[in-house]
């Protein structure tokens, strides 16, 4: 062994969104086929620190493969060569194996891809845990037709945790900042998407998972509950096909029937998330009389609060939004008058919190506080002009992404 240079070290540092590999994998022919569906994390500072990075391994991969169905964990390591094995001066590879199985609860993966296989091969048995609530068809472009289902589940639903414990393992490589819940607590809830499909080895009905959302039933006095949405996931094969949009959905429905949810709320949500849950309450909203184009225009009213929460559990402040994404839909913009009416609608409600930071200013300077080093944190008028005007075109941008889905979805 010798010593290398600061170039041949650089081969043995990788990024981790590069090196890791994922698969869903179906049949046999998938493990080693070039073709098939693989996907790489979003996110990997939770398991590899800030950098992402790895260190120690050339052209090194790491392959997470997973029984499309019960979710059966393979991780396997493959590399060219190891630090230690050409330098002498105390160097060590990250331990990749280590790193990774702490997010993998004990005993549910395999690192022997014989035994993997054989969970594989048993692959048609699985089917679905919990009650099946809600299922729908896809139609793609090539005139193929995809079945997909949603079921419900809760903790205590037989075989369902040591599932959903692989399930899990997903979050923290696709959600920034996720965390695996407290499985011991029974007000958690479950909603799993699955594919339906017909294996192409036997002529079998076969399941795939495709997502999910967790939801957690807070207390609400005197004897209702507050339902709240924590996570949500689509595995990445199956995005941009509406199944996102579809859980929310089937949860709505799940809780509108019920007279003791008061409303219905989202444990602070990504910017993925909000953008499909903005476009679900605006598809829902659009079909209410108290969201009319002429009743939009005259501003933003109580009863559209009122319809939008007994009939969708919708909460006030999330109405507002999409009483904004509604009336942009209305609006004439190349009428002057009626698209200034709307931005200064908009920009108002934007303003909020900076009008309470200078309230909050002045109420602190008539107590006799110092209120120097906070008055320097408030921005001028001429700067929160700038920035409210960012702001808006901000919120139009996404508001527009939606309009052209729903007149997608008329179509």
């Amino acid at each position: 062994m010798s010593f290398i240079n600061q170039l041949e070290m650089k081969q043995y540092l990788g990024n981790a969104l590069d090196c890791v590999e994922f698969k869903l994998i179906r049949n046999r022919s998938e493990i080693d086929d070039n073709t098939a569906t693989s996907f790489h994390p979003e996110f990997a500072h939770q398991i590899f620190g800030e950098n992402e990075c790895i260190f120690g391994y050339k052209d090194l991969k790491i392959r997470l493969f997973y029984t499309a169905g019960p979710l059966n964990i393979y991780m396997g390591l493959k590399y060219t060569s190891r630090i230690e094995d050409i330098q002498s001066d105390g160097l060590k590879s990250d331990d990749v194996t280590g790193d990774i199985s702490k997010l993998l609860t004990t005993g549910c993966y395999y690192t022997n891809i014989d035994e993997f296989l054989k969970k594989l091969d048993k692959e048609e048995s699985f089917v679905p845990f919990g009650e099946k609530i809600f299922s729908w068809d896809i139609e793609q472009d090539n005139n193929t037709r995809r079945t997909f289902e949603i079921y419900e589940c809760s903790v205590k639903t037989p075989g369902f945790l040591a599932y959903h414990a692989r399930l899990q393992t997903f979050l923290l490589w696709f959600v920034d900042a996720a965390s695996y819940i407290d499985t011991t607590d029974d007000q958690w809830m479950f909603f799993v998407a699955y594919e339906k499909y017909t294996s192409t080895s036997n002529g079998n009905t076969q399941y795939a998972t495709v997502g999910y959302s967790t939801v957690y039933t807070y207390y609400a006095y005197p004897q209702n509950i507050r339902p709240r949405i924590s996570q949500m996931l689509v595995l990445p094969p199956f995005q941009s096909m509406g199944i996102g949009a579809q859980i929310i959905e089937t949860i709505y429905n799940k809780f509108n029937r019920d007279d003791k949810v008061v409303d219905i709320t989202v444990e602070d949500p990504s910017d993925d998330f909000r953008r499909v849950r903005n476009f679900v309450d605006a598809k829902l909203c659009y079909a209410l009389p108290e969201f009319a184009p002429e009743k939009l225009k005259e501003g933003f009213s109580k009863e559209m609060i009122e319809a939008a929460k007994q009939k969708y559990k919708i909460n006030p402040k999330q109405c507002r939004i999409v009483y904004e994404i509604l009336r942009l839909k209305a609006t004439n913009v190349n009428d002057p008058d009626e698209y200034t009416a709307y931005r200064l609608c908009v920009k108002k409600r934007l303003n909020v919190p900076h009008h309470k930071q200078k309230e909050d200013l002045k109420k602190m300077e008539k107590r006799g506080v110092d209120v120097t080093t906070t008055a320097a944190t408030i921005p001028s008028t001429e700067e929160r002009i700038c920035q409210l005007k960012e702001e808006y075109e901000a919120h139009e941008e996404e508001y527009y992404r939606i309009i052209n889905r729903l007149k997608l979805r008329a179509h």
